[in-house]
């Protein structure tokens, strides 16, 4: 008698595993997707969607003909709608189920809003600050690669 119970008590828990395992997974992501709303990722990606095609059009100003085009390709490939599945796994994979619902508390808080709101305009300062450095020091790196070819060219 004592073996049947273990037996179905076994089973019990080898069939509950997979569901308990399933829940946990499903919270986790759950609390993924609950911090990229609060993120207001699918605006931050539209902006920075927008930023790119600027700085691209900036950089290439032959390119502005396109901008329709390069504009859908972008919002195909790298849109909200088009990334959320990946962006979750990516945050699930780097934070616990605890840590999510941490960072979702502190995004909700006075201070995380306001990191929130001004997100976008620290990544595009940020970007335009390492643009316009690579730019200023863009004849030392052109010297540099230069010289490696003359190197290379020697017998």
């Amino acid at each position: 008698m004592k073996s049947f119970f273990t037996v179905v008590l076994c089973a019990t828990i080898a069939f509950l595993q997979p569901l308990t395992a399933r829940a946990d997974e499903a919270s986790h992501r759950a609390a993924a997707e609950a911090l990229l709303n609060l993120m207001d990722m699918e605006k931050l990606m539209g902006q920075s969607v927008d930023q790119m095609l600027q700085m691209q059009v900036q950089q290439n100003p032959a390119i502005a003909a396109y901008q329709t085009q390069m504009k859908a390709f972008l919002g195909k490939y790298m849109s909200w709608a088009s990334m959320k599945d990946d962006l979750v796994k990516i945050y699930t994979s780097e934070f616990t189920e605890p840590e999510l619902k941490e960072l979702t508390a502190f995004y909700q808080t006075p201070l995380g809003r306001k990191t929130v709101q001004k997100m976008p305009a620290l990544l595009q300062k940020g970007a335009e600050m390492a643009q316009k450095r690579v730019q200023e020091h863009l004849p030392e790196l052109q010297a540099a690669i230069q010289a490696e070819a003359a190197g290379k060219k020697k017998p």
